[in-house]
């Protein structure tokens, strides 16, 4: 442990040198403003920024790519709270309790427990990556596609706590995105799904027109429908950023830590990642937390706990991929080609060939942490100052970004065709009152649960019974059979009850 430190402590001294230190703070703010920017993803932001390392050495490189990996966990929040777009998947949950808490005369109280989240989540994945990448590799490397379909699973349970009151309606809103998401050429057997002779329905439905279409323009749509009823902030009332108090923060403590554990495992897990680690964050927090039944009306946990699962993963992401050689997420896949363009092949014996780069990144990590906290805590206050202005204005702006933010990804007209479509489709669910949430949900996880089981079909010539004959897969299996039938059973409880009750009348 202590030669740990010691390898540490020169890590942090590396960091003193010009070029590594502008690196961090480039890739810091670069990485904040990718995932404020809708439709921008911030994979995207990280393969843009590949090609300016090709000229630069390979610490300020990875440093910088890292940097922006970091803050771009926490920038996409400020749109989900402020805009209701969430700048990444990951950032779907948080939007549901950030959103309603912003608009409850709290933008600043949301942002600042968010802040405060993405603090704990990055200090929690630094530490993992230092003190745990070994054994955590290890473990992971024995995961197979079983598992990761049974991890998939575990994360569609949320759906229970997103139905907004009618768990019929959430799962037709979850089997409409998975619907979404078999559009296309079938990457396995490469037949056609679904497209109906349309050409441009050949490649896909991503999930991005569907979650800005239908969270974005949808609700531009529904304020139109209204009037644009909602009177802006006035000037009378001074917006300040607000931190939680310790007290605050101890009274949730538990979905801090259930919320880091969720993120770091599903961060060390290939293929899992942020978005899966929120999504089953947020679940487990509307299963077992002590106000889960407020959860989706602005109360802390619902930020807390997809926000530390999120930014916590980014770590375990790293461990893979620094003592495996094995990318856990699109990010980390450009971090590789990254690390291979400048001749370093990751693995177990980076340690002893690169000690010195990669206790490095160790450093870098934990100052970027810092870092993102105070960007996050002085951008706050001014990106507040959006709820001042009127509401048609905004959606403006909202429909802008939006639209550029699709076009952006692929440079290609079908995608604005689709966020018009699934703009029109999010302003129906929430008129006839679907949830958003699972159809997004479906649309993301859809294509990972698809790939995960038509490999181990493959893989284990179409015998089932392999997910239950791995005791890691069936383990969490029977785990999700348990967090989606609890829940039922007490919703269904909760009826019959009342239904007892109208009788007695």
């Amino acid at each position: 442990m202590l030669d740990v430190l010691h390898q540490l402590g020169g890590g942090f001294a590396g960091l003193l040198q010009v070029g590594n230190f502008v690196a961090l703070l480039v890739g810091l703010v670069v990485g904040m403003l990718v995932a404020v920017l809708p439709g921008l993803t911030l994979v995207m932001g990280v393969v843009l920024a590949l090609p300016f390392t090709y000229g630069m050495p390979i610490t300020p490189s990875i440093i910088l790519l890292t940097a922006m990996y970091i803050s771009g966990t926490y920038g996409g929040a400020i749109t989900s709270i402020l805009f209701r777009i969430p700048g990444e998947p990951m950032d779907v949950p948080l939007l549901w309790d950030g959103w309603s808490m912003a608009h409850n005369g709290e933008p600043a109280r949301a942002l600042g427990w968010t802040l405060l989240a993405a603090l704990t989540g990055g200090l929690i994945t630094a530490t993992v990556m230092v003190t745990l990448a070994v054994p955590f590799a290890k473990v992971a490397l024995t995961f197979d596609s079983p598992e990761y379909f049974a991890i998939v699973m575990f994360g569609f349970t949320s759906v229970v706590t997103l139905g907004g009151g009618s768990v019929a309606n959430a799962f037709i809103s979850l089997f409409f995105g998975m619907l979404i998401s078999t559009v296309g050429v079938d990457e396995i057997y490469g037949v056609d799904r679904f497209t109906f002779g349309i050409g441009m329905l050949r490649d896909g439905i991503g999930y991005l027109p569907v979650m800005v279409g239908a969270y974005g323009l949808g609700e531009v749509l529904v304020r139109l429908e209204q009037g644009f009823a909602s009177a802006p902030m006035t000037g009378t009332v001074r917006v300040k950023t607000r931190i939680p108090r310790l007290k605050e923060a101890w009274s949730i403590r538990g979905a801090f830590a259930r919320s880091s554990v969720i993120g770091v495992v599903c961060g060390i897990i290939p293929g899992a990642g942020a978005t899966i680690a929120s999504f089953i964050a947020y679940g487990v927090e509307g299963q077992y937390g002590k106000r889960r039944r407020e959860l989706g009306r602005g109360i802390p946990e619902g930020i807390v706990a997809p926000q530390v699962a999120s930014t916590a993963s980014v770590g375990g992401h790293m461990v893979p991929l620094l003592t495996l050689g094995i990318p856990g997420s699109g990010a980390t896949a450009v971090i590789l080609g990254a690390f291979l363009l400048h001749g370093v092949q990751p693995g177990p014996q980076i340690f002893d060939t690169q000690a010195a780069l990669v206790y490095q990144i160790f450093a870098s990590m934990f100052v970027a942490v810092f870092g993102m906290g105070l960007l996050g805590y002085f951008a706050i206050r001014p990106l507040v100052r959006v709820l001042y202005l009127p509401e048609a204005l905004v959606s403006v702006f909202v429909i802008m970004f939006c639209l550029i933010g699709a076009y952006s990804e692929h440079n290609n007209i079908t995608d604005l065709w689709m966020i018009v479509v699934f703009g029109v489709v999010g302003y129906l669910f929430e008129r006839y009152r679907f949830p958003i949430a699972p159809m997004v949900l479906g649309a993301i996880l859809g294509p990972v649960a698809e790939n995960a089981f038509l490999t181990s079909m493959i893989s284990y010539q179409n015998d089932w019974t392999i997910f239950f004959t791995r005791p890691v897969s069936g383990i969490v299996l029977v785990l999700a059979l348990v967090a989606l039938l609890f829940p039922l059973y007490g919703h269904w409880r909760r009826q019959r009850a009342a239904r007892l009750v109208a009788a007695a009348r």
